[in-house]
């Protein structure tokens, strides 16, 4: 019988987070961890691959859609796969309003693929939860085009925090990214 105690299960999705090595070991042992959510608190559950999508781990996404997880529309906007996102677009009219998991919008999952376009399209279609998030995202990783996009067009809160309490100019300051600092304050960011 497999261990799919709570302590486990959370384990592994906590893997998913970033410990690719831990989820590839925990999923040969234990194949029944793929799918089984955690639940953090009522109502919000999380599995492996959802942790994947909302820090933006392609590789362990990757590695557990190899394996048999879903295909769900943040995962596939945080890997920057157009014709998959277009795809269940089409199957979900209503999928703009997505979200993953802890409520996380598909905006920032779409701004984690660093993908200008996806990002704009995905904004035309109707996502438009979370943009400071995503702005966040962009400056946390260096996409200098996709925060001047998201400044220039889908006015984020500049004084947004993260669960780190960083703005995305603390951030891009933090990371030495002078370029994304100075985007970020020509736009009205303050320290």
């Amino acid at each position: 019988m497999p261990d799919l105690s709570p302590d486990r299960i959370r384990a592994f999705v906590i893997a998913g987070h970033g410990d690719l090595a831990t989820v590839e070991s925990m999923l040969a042992q234990t194949p029944e961890l793929l799918n089984t959510p955690f639940e953090w608190r009522p109502g919000d559950t999380e599995t492996a691959i959802q942790g994947a999508a909302h820090v933006g781990q392609p590789a362990i996404a990757e590695y557990l859609l190899a394996r048999g997880a879903p295909l769900e529309l943040c995962t596939a906007a945080m890997l920057g796969r157009r014709d998959d996102v277009s795809r269940l677009l089409a199957e979900h009219p209503d999928g703009a309003g997505a979200v993953g998991a802890h409520g996380i919008p598909l905006l920032a999952h779409a701004a984690l693929s660093g993908d200008t376009g996806l990002v704009g399209d995905l904004w035309q279609r109707g996502a438009q939860a979370g943009a400071a998030m995503a702005l966040h995202h962009a400056a946390r990783l260096g996409h200098l085009a996709l925060a001047g996009w998201l400044v220039a067009n889908a006015g984020p809160d500049l004084g947004w925090r993260d669960f780190q309490g960083k703005t995305a100019l603390e951030t891009a300051v933090a990371r030495g990214d002078h370029a994304m600092a100075d985007l970020l304050r020509a736009h009205g960011a303050v320290e």
